[in-house]
């Protein structure tokens, strides 16, 4: 089944002390690892700032929002970011969920306790 990766996240100030040099050679490193995603079936939907003007705004400052295959590829890729050493240079949040509809999920919340 479908899952949906969404992250948030923030600058560290292990990022911010980086030269641009350093910042350089890993966002590379980041981005050829995100060039292979496709082949794993993994789509991009965005990465972007985000606006910090909407209605009940996260503290956050970028977002990443990914379709995955499956369950399997999700943690895989949740995987490859952890190693990659990215939760050393970013304040990071992940949410993960299945595919779904609303019918399943007004349930789900009529379920909630």
């Amino acid at each position: 089944m479908a899952h949906y990766l969404v992250e948030l996240y923030s600058p560290k100030p292990a990022w911010l002390s980086l030269s641009f040099l350093h910042r350089t050679d890993f966002l590379d490193q980041v981005k050829s690892n995100i060039e292979a995603l496709p082949g794993l079936g993994i789509q991009l939907l965005t990465l972007s700032q985000i606006s910090a003007d909407a209605d009940q705004a996260t503290p956050y400052r970028f977002l990443g929002v990914w379709s995955l295959p499956n369950r399997e590829a999700c943690e895989a890729m949740l995987a490859g970011i952890r190693a990659s050493g990215w939760y050393d240079y970013f304040d990071h949040v992940n949410a993960v969920g299945a595919a779904g509809g609303v019918d399943v999920h007004l349930a789900d919340l009529l379920q909630v306790k």
